[in-house]
């Protein structure tokens, strides 16, 4: 019994041992390309949560996205870094990046399925609720949330971060399903400011539910840890990371998904 009974401690030890945020790359296609998503969830929590999409910066499906993915299923919820540009490939020079990120753009078609196609994966798995979906974006990634948005895509909130302002397609008052936040840096030195007005004037008419917050101070990319670097290593003076202005983003943006998954 004595055996038994120290068995059974060492099997519950092991088991809890095992309990909490899971990771898992998951492969799927899209048009014939294939696509590989990252997906984290914690698995002590019991019956289904809201799942939120992370859409990439324009390096590509890099370790900065997946950390986001971990670091919302942290919070509660399930989450899927997903593959914009196939084959989970990324850049490691921005004019690769730009390429890349140029020819997601053209082929907006292919990119919209892209998407579409995470949605879908995310929905069906087990642990989400498969009518209460969110997506956050970084750079391009925020560009592509927004874009969607902007074509009336079926997603409770959009949380974009220091993020490319798509102006197509054209939106009409009442369009945007979502609850849309930008959260910028004022100091952008990508964002033109004609674009950064007329963006807020659209989306405001579009949605009753649009902010754009602007970081005093903060420029781009400030949300990667890795933009200091990629600064120096490429010549890119627009990028720079501000721990103070990540915490903050990601306390908003918190706070905004505990009020739209509430209702």
């Amino acid at each position: 019994m004595r055996t038994l009974l120290s068995l059974l401690f060492i099997f519950s030890f092991a088991v809890s041992a095992q309990a909490g945020v899971q990771t898992k790359e998951i492969e799927y296609s899209s048009g014939g390309a294939k696509l590989k998503g990252y997906l984290a969830y914690d698995d002590s929590i019991k019956g289904q949560r809201p799942g939120i999409l992370v859409v990439h910066e324009w390096w590509g499906h890099n370790q900065h996205a997946r950390d986001r993915a971990h670091m919302l299923a942290e919070l509660g919820y399930t989450a899927l870094a997903v593959d914009m540009y196939g084959d989970g490939k990324f850049a490691d020079h921005p004019e690769k990046a730009g390429e890349f990120m140029n020819a997601a753009f053209k082929d907006w078609k292919g990119s919209q399925a892209k998407f579409n196609a995470a949605k879908k994966i995310l929905q069906d798995h087990v642990t989400v609720d498969p009518y209460s979906i969110g997506a956050i974006g970084f750079c391009f990634g925020g560009a592509v949330s927004l874009r969607m948005a902007r074509e009336g895509a079926d997603l409770d909130v959009v949380v974009a971060f220091h993020s490319a302002l798509p102006l197509t397609p054209p939106v009409s008052p009442g369009q945007v399903k979502a609850v849309v936040r930008v959260i910028n840096g004022a100091d952008d030195g990508f964002l033109d400011p004609k674009t950064v007005a007329t963006f807020k004037e659209e989306m405001s008419a579009a949605t009753k539910d649009f902010k754009y917050i602007s970081l005093e101070g903060v420029k781009h990319s400030y949300t990667n840890k890795q933009a200091d670097e990629f600064r120096e290593k490429f010549n890119i003076p627009a990028l720079e990371y501000n721990e103070k202005a990540d915490k903050n983003s990601w306390f908003a943006m918190q706070d905004l998904f505990k009020r739209v998954f509430a209702r």
